[in-house]
């Protein structure tokens, strides 16, 4: 229950700095923030990474991120397992619910940059709002929730969990700036998702 506990505290502390910050964003605060930001970006990383950016916005959609879910639950063979899928559910029903609740436009047509690698549906139709991002938020879970997996198994060494985790922030990283350089989501819209995504992850992490 000890152990138990800061999981708890924290995804609740989480959940409720998420939901203050959609307020902010909902009264517009970002809008200059989230402009300048996306300028800077697309200024300063060479167009030649639009392939790779866009190859790693397929691999955080909905598909892709939950069958990696599924191999993590079923890897970890616990029986409760299963119940992490209910908070990867309220994920994405906060996620269209913010998307209808705050209205905040994607970024202009001009800051397009996704290459089309596969066909997907999202390929052909953009949500009228952008608030939160969903693939920010996909990543973050998977990620607090593997982290945690990882930071308690006795099968890892010090080193490869350090290794591991390491490799977990750079992903995210990445993942945050490739929604912002594509022209996908601002920059506001990655970090929402992201504390959506911890939250939901770190209380997800509750039943394992």
């Amino acid at each position: 229950m000890k152990q138990k506990l800061p999981l708890f505290i924290f995804g609740i502390l989480a959940f409720s700095f998420f939901v203050f910050f959609s307020y902010l964003v909902h009264k517009n605060i970002f809008l200059q923030f989230d402009f300048d930001t996306t300028v800077r970006l697309q200024d300063n990383i060479s167009r030649r990474f639009d392939g790779a950016f866009s190859l790693l916005s397929l691999i955080g959609n909905f598909e892709i991120a939950t069958l990696f879910l599924l191999i993590i639950l079923i890897l970890s063979r616990k029986l409760l397992s299963i119940f992490v899928l209910s908070f990867y559910g309220v994920f994405h029903l906060i996620e269209l619910y913010g998307k209808s609740f705050v209205e905040q436009l994607p970024p202009p047509e001009f800051m397009l940059r996704v290459q089309k690698i596969l066909e997907f549906p999202q390929f052909h139709v953009r949500q009228e709002f952008s608030y939160p991002s969903g693939h920010a938020g996909r990543a973050v879970f998977l990620s607090v929730l593997l982290g945690i997996i990882l930071l308690r198994t006795k099968r890892l060494s010090q080193t490869q969990k350090v290794f591991i985790i390491s490799a977990l922030i750079i992903y995210d990283t990445v993942m945050f700036t490739s929604r912002v350089y594509l022209g996908e989501h601002w920059a506001s819209d990655v970090l929402g998702g992201a504390l959506l995504g911890a939250s939901l992850g770190l209380l997800a992490s509750l039943v394992l």
